[in-house]
Parts: C-alpha cells; structure tokens; sequence
C-alpha cells in the first residue's frame, strides 16, 4: 500500500510503550472462546467480558510494562495513523453528502491487554470496536497468528482491511445500525440473533470494501488479494474447522469466509453506501 508521505491521523493513541491497566486475564480455553467470537470484534467485545469475568472468578492480573518501541513498531505506527486518516477522510466526505457530520473515532494500539469501556481485554480478543467510547483497540500481534494459525497472507493492507472493518463498526454506531440491531434480537432465538449479528459484521465488511474503493490512488499489486485473504482466515466457518474441526452454522456471529469475502469485494466494486443492505440479504 502506498503510504508514506500522506497525512497521518491525530487520533491514534499508542500505549504499546507503557504499562496496561488491570483487566481481567484469560488463557487456554477462554483464549480460544475469544478467538472464536470476537476476532474483528465489533459489537461483541462488550458481550464477552462478563462472561470472562465469571470464568476468572473476578481475579486481576497486573500486566508488565512494555519494552521501548522498535524501528518496526515505531513505523506501523505510522502506517495506522495513515490509514485511519484515510478512513477519516473518505467517511467524513460520505457523512458530508448525506448532510451529516462525522465524529471521528479514536484507535488505541496495546500490546497485552487494555481496559475499555467495554471491560477488559487482552490481545486474544483480536481487534475490536467499543462503542461505549467509541474506540478501536488492536494488539498488532494478532496479525502473526492470523498468518501462522489460520493461514492468511499478511501483508500491510491486511491490516488495513481490518481496521477499515472496525471503523465499519463506528459508522454503524454513528447511522443507529448497531443500535437497531440490538433491539431487533431483543425476543429472538440465539439462532435468529446470530444472523442479525452476521448481518451487522458483514456490513462492516462491505463498508471497509467502500472505503479501499475511495482509496484506490494508494492500493498496489497484491493488496486487495491480502484483504480476501485475512476475510477468508476469519470466516466463521473456517475458524471452527480449525478450532474444533467441525462447524456449527447457528452459532456464527460474523459470516462464512465466502460471505464476508462476497461482500468486501461488492463495497470495493461498488463504493455505494446503499448497496451494503446486508440485514436484507442475510435471513
């Protein structure tokens, strides 16, 4: 992805050098449960946490302090403060046109754990949107397991796919999506809930396809193949197989990787906001 030398947002706040707060810790098992529910977490991040909690019996856990930022670190953070601008960018002019205003969201990066108003959350949850304050948190780490465990291909604009998801999430806080959303699974079945939470996490798919769509003057050769690539590694369908080694369909949360492919590529092909009806399709 070309993007050194454009602007940078102000709104990323980097705490990968400074000790976490106390959240609650979980490994093993409840590790694995994270994985499943919340990789590119949206609006189940605030969902998980009381279930951690329970599981951990309320214990904390102090986490270290990080070690100095390499050149490495130090340069993706250069790259997330790129892209956020440029989902800054491309979402105010969309808001702009429908005669609304966009609030811009922050990103936090952490490295271990992190305290939101969602609850505590430690790198196994993936990256994920809060929207009780409205901030996207990634521990960058995850993108090595989602390469050496679910086989994806990596890449700079993987992770650009994954933070335009996230602040897909945001827009849909900002629209009353997510809100709407809630309330239509008020009374449902954990089966028909699931497919509203589908719908919603596929629309964020498609709205990261719009925002790559606008930003095409800095995609290269390869980029939009690693972001099939990272929507593919984290269907629902292929982390079951690979967790549990079988799959089961009702408790899919956020799409089958040809779902969530299908509909990045439709936002990318598109770049129409209206055309990302997926609580439409998804039935």
């Amino acid at each position: 992805m070309k993007w050194r030398g454009t602007r940078e947002s102000d709104n990323v706040e980097d705490r990968r050098g400074v000790s976490g707060g106390k959240v609650v810790v979980g490994g093993g098992i409840i590790g694995i449960i994270i994985l499943l529910v919340n990789v590119f977490g949206g609006e189940n991040a605030k969902m998980i946490t009381p279930v951690l909690e329970q599981l951990q019996g309320g214990q904390q856990t102090q986490t270290e302090a990080a070690a100095p930022l390499s050149k490495e670190d130090e340069e993706m953070g250069h790259f997330v403060r790129s892209v956020l601008a440029k989902t800054e960018d491309t979402w105010d002019k969309v808001f702009t046109e429908k005669g609304l205003t966009y609030k811009k969201p922050k990103l936090v990066l952490f490295k271990g754990s992190v305290n939101t108003d969602c609850g505590g959350a430690t790198s196994a949850s993936g990256p994920f949107y809060c929207p009780g304050d409205q901030i996207v948190y990634m521990d960058l780490d995850f993108f090595e397991e989602l390469q050496s465990k679910f086989g994806a291909k990596g890449g700079d604009f993987a992770i650009a796919y994954v933070i335009a998801h996230e602040i897909g999430h945001h827009v849909q806080t900002l629209l009353g999506t997510s809100a709407k959303m809630r309330q239509a699974q008020e009374g449902k079945s954990e089966a028909e809930a699931n497919k509203l939470s589908v719908a919603l996490e596929l629309q964020a798919d498609f709205y990261a396809g719009v925002w790559a769509h606008d930003n095409q003057q800095y995609i290269e050769a390869g980029d939009i193949d690693e972001a099939l690539s990272a929507a593919n590694a984290v269907g629902d369908d292929a982390i079951q197989s690979k967790m549990q080694g079988h799959v089961v369909p009702d408790s899919f949360t956020h799409g089958t990787s040809e779902q969530r492919m299908y509909w990045f590529k439709k936002g990318f092909k598109t770049g129409d906001i209206k055309q990302g009806d997926t609580f439409a399709e998804i039935k």
